[in-house]
């Protein structure tokens, strides 16, 4: 079923999913679109946003921010058309970005709309390149990661929406830049297209030594958005003095127990302490949010001039996000992942 104006597709959370989710932990309702009141506007989403923080949100456990209810719309950040408007601030056909979730249609009051160009050429880069994961990459690399000309950058999950970016910015800065991605189309992408000085398939049964040969003075800045066993490879390269943004854990948000294996933390702990590593987690909208200006100015800089090169991963249709949702849990996007829910204008 396409967009309309008399439907509102909503894909709601049905169950709470125990490992994996799985189609069944989904819904898809339709009701008719809400009418707005005074002060309010109706938004209309052309563009939906899927990460992984979403399988967080999945869980009923206490975390930096609310699950989602069991029979709620899934949460997620939106590019939408103002299709009404009873605000003083919006006007019909205004472009804006919202937290309006897995849904045609949504009501908001002002509060928290970022408003785009009347025209944007690129509509959907608001909810990556120009959006939270840019925003992720730029400050945690540039603000908890301060790397130096000369130094050694490592970033997993490096063709992916947040750590293609880390690894361009690190090499704009003068850094030698190695990644680490799932496949050799995604390796040869980030040394042949994003520049990458090197890149290591995770999938690689001797992911130690290839990490360890590509990185012979050691690493001084380890972008962390996988853990596992990248993590452990990682490890014992750090050097004296090396810092660790952590914004994500892709590879145990799946797990329902800790792994087996021998306990890490005596020997995580001792290389902190020994080798006075900084190992620091962000919320980048709790963190950084006041410092999204700045981020928006360097970016838009870097893509106008050629510097940044993104990729987006795009799927058509809301029928078709929870497939594409859990396909990017799996690795399976190539690229930051957006669902084109409908069109820029609607006929």
């Amino acid at each position: 079923m396409t967009q309309s104006r008399q439907t509102n597709r909503q894909i709601l959370l049905a169950s709470r999913p125990t490992g994996a989710p799985a189609v069944a932990n989904f819904q898809l309702e339709k009701s008719q679109v809400p009418v707005i009141q005074p002060g309010k506007v109706l938004l209309r989403t052309v563009y939906l946003s899927l990460d992984p923080y979403m399988r967080g949100r999945m869980n009923d456990a206490k975390s930096y921010a609310e699950p989602v209810a069991l029979g709620g719309v899934m949460v997620g950040g939106a590019v939408c058309r103002v299709e009404k408007s009873e605000h003083a601030d919006y006007e019909q056909g205004d472009w804006v970005v919202c937290y309006g979730g897995w849904q045609d249609y949504v009501i908001a009051d002002g509060t928290d709309l970022l408003k785009l160009d009347k025209k944007p050429v690129h509509p959907s880069y608001a909810l990556g390149v120009l959006g939270m994961p840019g925003l992720t990459a730029y400050m945690g690399l540039l603000d908890i990661g301060q790397p130096k000309a000369g130094e050694t950058v490592v970033v997993a999950a490096a063709t992916g929406a947040v750590g293609s970016l880390v690894g361009q910015i690190a090499k704009l800065k003068g850094c030698r830049v190695v990644g680490i991605a799932g496949g050799e189309e995604k390796c040869q992408y980030a040394v042949n297209t994003l520049g990458f000085d090197a890149c290591i398939d995770h999938r690689a049964n001797n992911l130690e030594e290839q990490l360890a040969n590509a990185c012979i003075d050691g690493i001084d800045v380890y972008f962390e958005n996988v853990g596992g066993k990248v993590f452990d490879a990682v490890l014992p390269l750090l050097n004296s003095s090396a810092r660790v943004p952590l914004c994500g854990l892709i590879s145990q948000y799946n797990a329902t127990e800790l792994p087996d294996g021998p306990d890490r933390m005596p020997l995580l702990m001792a290389q902190l302490l020994i080798k006075r590593i900084k190992m620091q987690g962000f919320i980048v909208f709790d963190d950084y949010g006041h410092r999204y200006g700045e981020f928006s100015q360097a970016m838009t800089e870097w893509l106008n001039e050629g510097k940044i090169k993104y990729k987006e991963d795009r799927v058509d249709g809301l029928e078709n996000a929870v497939g594409a949702f859990i396909g990017l849990l799996e690795g399976k996007n190539f690229g930051k992942l957006v669902v084109r829910v409908g069109p820029d204008d609607l006929e």
